[in-house]
């Protein structure tokens, strides 16, 4: 069994949301999906990411 990862990158962001790689990496750029930089890499937190769905689910904008 496979342990679920706590640290996504970009593509594994887009695939969770169903969204392209391109439309993801601009909205991790933009801030409007939490996100950080290790070197060039950005990675997303899947913690910040649910909370961030859930802000979303009542009401808030991306």
């Amino acid at each position: 069994m496979e342990q679920e990862r706590e640290i996504l990158t970009v593509a594994q962001v887009a695939e969770f949301l169903q969204i392209s790689e391109v439309t993801t990496y601009k909205l991790v750029q933009e801030g409007r999906i939490p996100g950080f930089k290790i070197g060039s890499h950005w990675r997303v937190k899947k913690a910040d990411l649910r909370e961030h769905i859930s802000k979303l689910q009542h009401g808030d904008q991306l």
